[in-house]
């Protein structure tokens, strides 16, 4: 078996998406974009891992860009 092609992370949000939506099934996205299941599978995990520490986290203080534009505007005045 050969190497498994590289999906961009944006494909992949795209591809879990669709089968979170009920879109496409796991198994229906695994054979229109060459991929396992088991990977797919893995990006949904993931995916919603990612998600569950994003909303443990919360947002506790300005965006990194939120910062940046702070810093830029104390610059100019």
């Amino acid at each position: 078996m050969g190497r498994p092609p590289v999906i961009p992370p944006e494909k992949k949000t795209r591809i879990v998406l669709a089968v979170l939506a009920g879109e496409v099934s796991i198994a229906e996205a695994a054979r229109k974009e060459r991929v396992s299941e088991q990977s797919i599978g893995r990006w949904k995990a993931e995916f919603i891992e990612a998600g569950k520490s994003a909303l443990v986290a919360g947002r506790t203080g300005p965006s990194t860009r939120e910062q940046q534009l702070g810093a830029e505007v104390s610059d100019l005045t």
